[in-house]
């Protein structure tokens, strides 16, 4: 689960990591009201208007802008307040901002330079342990880093049986060239942070950028996290943070319905039992010479709901040329998948493009003698072959 960057920062406020003083409105007049009250606690006459959405790239899209004024907080929190924000990874659509973030500048008064790192926490799957990857190049891309200069990307394992010690924390700030008071401060960074990433589930912390300020303070300027939904169940505060605003309709009516569903930019709609036969079919039809238009996995109990209701979801999309529907039974026995799917025809109504149904496994023979017995619009195949065949002819 994404969640917003002021969510994000108070999750590393509760672990004692450092971030700016911040505020999250919904209207100008609250940011007003919002950097008044920062002023009186930080003295800062300087603040950070941040629109909120789930993506990066927001100061590159007129997402982020600085107010020396309040006059100016006023005029920035109206521009950015229902806007939408395109960036490169909202794509062309781009995101209706809702709210903005007021946070207190980092820059004291009459400062001209600060240093910036880039640092993150996740799972190394290869070796199964976490890793801090970290960089004294913060502020910028992490992947055009990695291009241009990788030597310049530094990681760090941490054994999740035994957590991060003291000596990698320093290993940290040593290389990121850092000393004195601001050596130590990063290395309570660091060991902050890592306990913050292991203690609410999360599957990704990315701090971009760490600010050292000029009186060696350490503090998250930014923080994207990913909370692992598999352990939501544990946080119900975190399980709260959830803006629906922020996700695929699509995805999430799929939910609904048990459904694992991922919109894509294609053709051809697929639905399928299993998340590896899933990625099969859509190397199927990509060499069939379509292109998939969802990710759509039924799992094992597919029926004549979740089938209807996966028929709904994928007919949406006004790219959709033709649906296949592949199923292996196995937990799910093919002739109940089939009847499923006639069920769900005739309860949509008139299905204006082609529908392949591929079966396999148990009762596949009797389930492709339903499909062929219907008098629908149905094309079965047994075969993946055939399948690709169908699909090439139609699409």
């Amino acid at each position: 689960m994404n969640i917003h960057e002021y969510q994000a920062k108070s999750i590393l406020k509760q672990f004692g990591v450092a971030v700016p003083e911040g505020i999250v409105v919904d209207n100008p007049e609250a940011a007003v009201s919002a950097a008044k009250n920062i002023k009186e606690k930080t003295g800062m006459e300087t603040w950070a208007v941040k629109a909120q959405i789930h993506a990066g790239g927001r100061g590159k899209g007129g997402g982020v802008k600085i107010a020396k004024s309040i006059e100016e907080v006023r005029k920035y929190a109206a521009d950015i307040i229902g806007m939408n924000l395109v960036t490169h990874q909202t794509g062309p659509e781009g995101k209706k901002v809702n709210k903005v973030l007021i946070e207190q500048s980092i820059f004291y008064p009459g400062e001209s330079k600060i240093q910036e790192f880039y640092m993150s926490v996740l799972l190394n799957r290869a070796s199964g342990k976490n890793i801090i990857m970290y960089s004294t190049e913060g502020g910028m891309d992490i992947e055009t880093v990695a291009e241009k200069t990788p030597h310049l990307i530094f990681k760090e394992e941490i054994d999740p049986k035994v957590g991060i010690q003291a000596f990698q924390a320093r290993k940290i700030a040593f290389n990121l060239g850092l000393s004195g008071d601001a050596y130590k401060e990063m290395i309570r960074f660091v060991i902050a942070l890592y306990n913050a990433y292991e203690k609410s589930d999360a599957s990704l912390f990315e701090i971009n950028p760490v600010f050292k300020t000029s009186d060696n303070k350490i503090m998250a300027a930014d923080a994207k996290v990913n909370l692992d939904d598999n352990a939501l169940f544990r946080h119900p505060d975190y399980a709260a943070m959830r803006d629906v605003t922020e996700e695929n309709s699509d995805e999430l009516e799929a939910g609904k319905y048990n459904l694992n569903f991922i919109k894509l930019d294609g053709n051809v709609g697929c639905m399928v039992n299993g998340a590896g036969l899933a990625m099969a079919t859509m190397d199927i039809i990509k060499l069939a010479g379509g292109d998939p238009a969802n990710f759509l996995d039924v799992g094992g109990s597919a029926n004549a709901q979740t089938v209807e209701a996966g028929f709904r979801i994928i007919l949406k999309d006004p790219n959709v040329k033709a649906i296949l529907i592949n199923i292996f039974g196995g937990i799910v026995r093919c002739d109940r998948v089939a009847q499923g799917v006639v069920d769900a025809y005739k309860a949509i109504g008139s299905i204006q493009i082609p529908v392949i149904v591929r079966l396999q496994g148990t009762n596949a023979a009797e389930g492709k003698m339903l499909i062929d017995k219907s008098g629908l619009k149905v094309y079965s195949a047994i075969t993946l072959q055939e399948a690709a065949d169908l699909v090439k002819e139609l699409v």
